[in-house]
Parts: structure tokens; C-alpha cells; sequence
């Protein structure tokens, strides 16, 4: 509800900070369609209307099958230069739209690419765009929009779980553009129970010798042994998700301790099948009670077909989110962002400004 004349901002209008969104789950259906039809790449349908019920869902689906989306449109954007930069471009516009001030937005630049790449994604013919080529094209499109819409935009490089022969390189990318927008590395797809191939480990190990940030999908659908492994092998300073870290009270104690950050995405957990579907049973719940370091995120707001406010209307809705804890929550995301020191304190003196609260508590 729009607040009336005199009315303080409601919880949604003031500046918040996200930290777990994928790039390629939060394109805009006009611009799969233009790129589907630019380069005669069959789509499902040829009206935003008629596309989203086949990329996007409100019911809960298994894991395999909110996966499958990705393979309906990205064959439309992977391996085009204009595509590329454009949705970085305009996905900087979309969260400046929603009231984010400060976004670190993850992707794979092997899974963007159809060049140096094996095997080359979505069923593309080899092309010329090469992982390191598609760094620099998301770089451009992210600063473009920091440049046009008054946002600081930061990008994430992910490793993927079943493609180990990747993640040298994802490293070496992560140095080599290291705080021109990459400022960390990320694991990401099907989490495995299994020890994580040695390929991972060495870059995360190399990540770690350059300074290099760590975050990690781990307790997603996965157990705790997956975010044991994320945070004593990896060295994960961050876990994407973390639900199933309640499981262990053990190591949730010690993470706690450790003010361990967990990049929660409410609306993602229910319609992946991380989480219960029942909200009162939502492990936001216990991260709240017992003053967790966690954020609120969209994870892939294409497919969810939502925006940052879904996520936090569903958590003042169903699981008690008050406005003090949405100050909270949003000035640990900027503590746990992966700027550096000086634009850490900047990001949170705007917060604090806007908040009402006394920027002298920085720290």
C-alpha cells in the first residue's frame, strides 16, 4: 500500500542491499524475446504473456525441474555479445526500481559463453564469445547502470558443482577482473553429499591465497555436511541458503558464533522444495529469534516471478519480519558485502541515514 501524505516510508520504500541473485534468473522476458527473434532461436511463445508461464512458477517444483526453466530460454541470450551487456544493463535498472542501493549479482561466464568452453551450453554451436570475453561484457553492462541509475552493482563468479574442469579458470577470471565489479567466487548447482572435486578446492584455495571473497551454495537442498565441507575446506566466508544448517545445533551454534552470514531467498525455498511449504515452519523464523546474520535475496527472480519486495512482504506477512528486523537485516548484508573496507562504511552511512539510526555504530 502507498503510503499517504505525512505517512513514514512503508518498511519496502527505504534502501536495501541484496547479495544472492543470479544474472541469468533475472533477465527480462522483452529481452529473451528480442534476442530469441533477432537470432531465430525458437522460443515457446512470442508474447511476454504467452513466455512467462513457461519460464515462470508459483508452485512448488522439485529442484530438477526449476532447473529445466533455465534450458527453455537461455539458448535466446548465452553466446550474444548485444545480449550479454544488455542484460547487465538492464539488470542494474530493475533493482535500482526495486529500492537496492547496493546488489552483488552472481553468474557462470562459461554458461554466457559458446567459445573456450567444453562442453558449449544449451545445445549452441561453437561461436567466438569466450568466458573472459562475457566477464568484460557484464562488467561494462553493470557499470553502464551504476553510471545511469545511481546503484552500486558488484558481480560474483560461480563455479558450477557438476562442471569441475571450469573452476580454474572461474578463479583465474575472478583475479584477473578483481574488484572491476568481481569482488568474490561462488559454488553453485545440484549440491553433492560427496567430497567436492579437487578442482573446486584448488580454486577456492587460489581464491583464498589473492584476497578473493568466498561464498557457496551449501544447506540449500543439501545437508549440513555440505555446508561443513563449504565453510572448513572452502573456506566460505558467506553460504548461499543454509536452511538445513538446523539440523546440526551444533554447528548452527558455532555459526552463530562466528556470525556466519546465510543469504536467505524466502520465496526460492518454498518453490524449489528447499523448505518446508509451510511459512510457520520457515527457518527465517529461528534466524530471527536468535539474531542471525542472514539477508533477504530473490535468487532468481525471472523464474519466481517476483521482485526484492516479494520476499520481504512474505516475510512480514508470514513469518514476523517487523520493521526494526528489516533494518537489521539489511545493515548485516552490508557488513557482510564483499566491498572493500572504505565503500563498506560509505554503503552503511547511507543506511544508517536513511534508517534514522546514528551512523557513529558503524562497526
Amino acid at each position: 500500500m502507498e503510503p499517504g501524505a505525512g505517512q513514514r516510508p512503508s518498511v519496502f520504500e527505504l534502501p536495501k542491499v541484496e547479495l544472492h541473485v543470479h544474472l541469468d534468473g533475472a533477465i527480462k522476458p522483452e529481452t529473451i524475446l528480442h534476442f530469441g527473434k533477432k537470432r531465430g532461436i525458437p522460443l515457446p511463445a512470442d508474447t511476454v504473456e504467452d513466455l512467462l508461464p513457461h519460464i515462470s512458477y508459483s508452485e512448488p517444483l522439485t529442484l530438477t525441474q526449476f532447473l529445466a526453466k533455465f534450458d527453455i530460454y537461455m539458448p535466446a541470450v548465452a553466446g550474444d555479445r548485444d545480449a550479454v551487456r544488455r542484460i547487465a544493463y538492464e539488470f542494474v535498472e530493475m533493482k535500482a526500481n526495486e529500492g537496492v542501493i547496493y546488489v552483488e549479482v552472481r553468474y557462470s561466464p562459461h554458461f554466457l559463453a559458446n567459445c573456450k568452453v567444453y562442453p558449449v551450453p544449451w545445445n549452441q554451436n561453437e561461436g567466438n564469445l569466450t568466458p573472459d570475453e562475457v566477464v568484460n561484457l557484464v562488467n561494462q553492462g553493470l557499470q553502464d547502470g551504476e553510471r545511469d541509475f545511481n546503484i552500486k552493482a558488484r558481480s560474483i563468479l560461480c563455479c558450477m558443482r557438476h562442471m569441475p574442469s571450469w573452476s580454474l579458470e572461474v578463479v583465474e577470471l575472478c583475479k584477473k577482473y578483481h574488484n572491476n565489479t568481481v569482488v568474490a567466487i561462488d559454488l553453485a548447482g545440484d549440491e553433492l553429499v560427496a567430497e567436492t572435486f579437487p578442482e573446486h578446492r584448488q580454486a577456492y584455495e587460489e581464491a583464498e591465497r589473492c584476497g578473493i571473497h568466498r561464498t557457496a551454495h551449501a544447506g540449500e537442498i543439501g545437508s549440513p555436511l555440505v555446508i561443513k565441507e563449504a565453510i572448513n575446506v572452502l573456506k566460505a566466508e558467506r553460504l548461499g541458503h543454509g536452511y538445513h544448517v538446523l539440523e546440526d545445533p551444533s554447528l548452527y551454534k558455532e555459526l552463530l558464533d562466528r556470525k556466519m552470514h546465510f543469504e536467505t531467498c524466502p520465496r526460492s525455498s518454498i518453490l524449489t522444495g528447499a523448505c518446508d511449504p509451510d511459512y510457520k515452519k520457515h527457518p527465517v523464523i529461528q534466524f530471527m529469534k536468535d539474531k542471525a546474520n542472514y539477508s533477504l535475496n530473490t535468487d532468481d527472480p525471472l523464474i519466481f516471478n517476483s521482485t526484492i519486495e516479494t520476499d520481504y512482504k512474505i516475510a512480514k506477512q508470514f513469518l514476523g519480519f517487523t520493521e526494526e528486523e528489516f533494518k537489521r537485516v539489511n545493515i548485516n548484508a552490508a557488513q557482510s558485502s564483499f566491498l572493500p573496507n572504505k565503500e563498506k562504511r560509505e554503503l552503511l552511512s547511507k543506511l544508517y541515514e536513511a534508517y534514522g539510526m546514528d551512523p557513529d555504530n558503524l562497526f
